[in-house]
């Protein structure tokens, strides 16, 4: 609140707007967390083994170097799996389907979620309860059901696993990002743009978007997590798009008959989905806090 003099000396007070809060703001103040740079390292460290992983991998992931369920030494580092092929080299080779599928079925998800939940948000009126009762049937059927639904119908294609986690994770993000954009939709600032005829559409991207980032961060980490985790599950239930290629999720059941002679097999890719799980949850809360305003000044902690 400021004052304002007016000519008989007469004080009244004018609200001050809250500025916007800006998407590389947010991320470079939670940058100053601990925890945000740990899941930042974490991440990054299984992005970059996702794509230079093939490049550097010593054998090709579906090349026999020696016995079945080998343990690691000599040609195989981590051992061989249950036909002889190098664990390593599949490692290496199955982050890439699943780390790229669950980033590209989160943004397809929020690029409608997004667009559901602010126009919800903005429109008060019957399309709000129209919008958000569609994304409530969505969401009264568990995803993974919707996933093996997909999967059975049309058949285990990359296009068909995005399609549907994407569709499985919009009312999710439409209810996350209406509930944080109805108090902006109150607010002075929006009935001014109203009122000097600002367009709808800028609005919603100038206005209301830049408002609800917080929220919308934080909720992105955790959508690519259970994205992660999904696409994970469905290769380990042998609906992978490549059945016989390498990904994480068919290396854990492929190997698991054999945990105890030969564990690295199954182990190092429940390693690699439970690192990138925590990395992302360590973003996550690195990014609520800040823009919650917790620890900002003991950023390092």
């Amino acid at each position: 609140m400021i004052p304002v003099a007016g000519p008989d000396v007469v004080t009244a007070t004018v609200p001050l707007e809250t500025p916007p809060i800006r998407a590389t703001s947010l991320l470079r103040r939670s940058f100053r967390l601990w925890r945000t740079r740990i899941g930042v390292v974490l991440v990054g460290l299984l992005v970059l083994l996702a794509i230079v992983g093939p490049f550097v991998s010593p054998y090709g992931p579906s090349t026999p170097v020696g016995a079945p369920n080998s343990l690691p030494g000599g040609k195989a580092v981590l051992g061989t799996d249950y036909i002889g092929q190098d664990v390593l080299s599949r490692l290496l080779y199955g982050g890439r389907s699943v780390i790229g599928l669950a980033l590209l079925a989160t943004l397809l998800a929020y690029a409608f979620g997004l667009t559901i939940g602010l126009i919800a948000a903005y429109s008060r009126n019957a399309l709000d309860d129209v919008l958000m009762r569609a994304m409530d049937v969505i969401l009264a059927f568990p995803q993974i059901m919707l996933a093996l639904v997909a999967v059975a119908v049309v058949g285990p294609a990359a296009w068909v696993i995005v399609v549907a986690i994407a569709l499985t994770t919009v009312p999710r993000i439409a209810r996350v990002a209406r509930g944080a954009a109805l108090p902006v939709v109150e607010r002075d600032f929006i009935a001014c743009a109203e009122a000097m005829g600002v367009p709808r559409w800028r609005i919603l991207v100038g206005d209301l978007l830049p408002n609800t980032l917080g929220p919308l961060m934080v909720e992105a980490s955790l959508r690519v997590t259970y994205s992660v985790g999904v696409i994970a599950a469905l290769a380990y239930l042998g609906l992978a798009p490549d059945p016989n290629g390498a990904n994480w999720g068919t290396m854990i059941n492929e190997n698991q008959i054999a945990l105890v002679v030969q564990p690295w097999g199954a182990v190092m890719p429940i390693i690699a989905i439970a690192l990138l799980t925590m990395g992302t949850g360590l973003i996550g809360d690195g990014i609520a806090r800040t823009a919650a305003g917790i620890d900002r000044s003991r950023g390092a902690e």
